[in-house]
């Protein structure tokens, strides 16, 4: 169980800079528009998250199989170095058409990391500590989430006097660097899991691990309650500093820091009590982790119609911090869902699938929200509309029967 947990305590900084990097887009936009002034257009600002998106979407299944098929620890490191480069890369572009190229390739290497990263820890993890377990590493992304909402700060008040309007990019720079360093201790430490005795092969052919997922009920009710609530989720990401810094009339580094530092606190929260009650649950019912997360769904489905009808600043900030907790139940038990549902030989491919269909209509999402934004749409409209789609979600989650925890992988 010490292996166990330094698995987890080696991969949280690498979830931590996975999400650091990527919100690093967001919470400067006013300040790279400036920079690159084709992206002060909403609908072409939409583009970036949504390119980063469907890369990262259609590439998530191919690093979910080569997880299954060959070494997680490989993967996970080889990603983190390239996508710490894209990152990189991405303070050094000039131009609308290299910043759509750099971000694409950017969602390519970050695809081969959570499918690998979530399988590792469920192949280290047994049914007693798996939410536990995968809660404590969403806590990186909740805190690389937080840390890049300050990145606004860093950058630097575009309304000031004297502003240096390539400030930005040295924010990329050094984040990028520091992914680079710290690929070094974790090759050197992170190990895979060691094969039991009587295991099966490792991997299963890609087209058999395809159809035997498409075929298998519960995982496309998995899939579905994945992909519902992640479109709000990345909007949220991608447009809630943009969104109250317009609506509210206060500064980009406030507004990055609100959007972001109570959501993701209360994120942490939940991920940390949602896992600790969902193991707890699944010890008396193997519906515990479902219930769970069903909860969570339920919390969600409430605060995105607060955060579309609130009338003031502190009431969306407050409608965030309560749909945050909500996440956290959520978020550590989609991989322990999965785990009940499919094989091990198949897990990091399930997953890999499951970004797959959720971030490719998370990118519509991101693009339309800014087309719509840009038509004069309310956020009410927009907001209730997430709402409904989530609580489709509590109803599929709570159609999903999961495998008895006696005889689950």
């Amino acid at each position: 169980m010490r292996t166990a947990w330094l698995v987890v305590a080696l991969l949280v900084p690498v979830a931590l800079l996975n999400y650091l990097d990527r919100q690093l887009l967001a919470a400067m936009k006013t300040s790279i528009s400036i920079s690159i002034p084709a992206l002060a257009d909403d609908a072409n600002w939409g583009l970036l998250p949504a390119l980063f998106k469907w890369s990262y979407a259609i590439f998530s299944p191919v690093g979910g199989w080569l997880a299954d098929k060959f070494s997680k620890r490989r993967l996970i490191f080889g990603s983190l170095v390239v996508w710490s480069g894209m990152t990189i890369a991405t303070g050094n572009c000039h131009s609308f058409e290299s910043m759509c190229v750099v971000r694409a390739l950017m969602g390519i290497s970050e695809a081969f990391y959570i499918p690998a990263a979530l399988a590792l820890i469920a192949d280290y993890h047994d049914g007693e500590s798996r939410s536990r377990a995968v809660g404590y590493h969403q806590m990186g992304i909740y805190i690389g989430v937080t840390l890049g909402g300050f990145s606004g700060f860093a950058a630097g008040n575009p309304d000031a006097a004297g502003y240096n309007v390539n400030q930005w990019r040295m924010v990329f720079d050094v984040c990028g660097v520091l992914g680079i360093v710290y690929a070094v201790p974790l090759a050197m430490l992170l190990r895979d899991a060691p094969r039991k005795a009587d295991a099966k092969p490792r991997g299963v052919p890609a087209l058999e691990a395809t159809r035997e997922l498409f075929t298998n009920r519960n995982f496309l009710l998995l899939a579905v309650c994945f992909t519902l609530p992640a479109i709000p989720g990345w909007v949220i990401k991608d447009w809630m500093p943009a969104i109250l810094k317009s609506e509210f009339k206060i500064t980009q580094g406030l507004a990055g820091a609100l959007a972001t530092v109570f959501v993701n606190f209360a994120s942490i929260l939940g991920a940390a009590s949602g896992g600790l009650l969902a193991d707890r649950l699944h010890g008396r019912t193997e519906r515990g982790r479902v219930l769970v997360s069903a909860a969570g769904l339920s919390i969600i489905t409430c605060m995105l119609l607060g955060v579309g009808f609130a009338n003031g600043l502190i009431a969306v900030v407050i409608c965030l911090t309560v749909y945050g907790i909500g996440w956290g139940f959520f978020d550590c038990n989609n991989m322990p869902i999965l785990s009940q549902v499919s094989r091990p030989e198949v897990r990091a491919t399930g997953y890999g699938f499951m970004n797959f269909i959720s971030i490719s209509i998370g990118g519509f999402a991101d693009h339309q929200f800014g087309a719509l934004r840009k038509a004069g749409v309310s956020n009410s409209v927009l907001f209730a509309s997430f709402a409904a789609a989530v609580a489709v979600a509590v109803v599929c989650m709570l159609c999903i029967k999961p495998q008895a925890a006696k005889t689950e992988s």
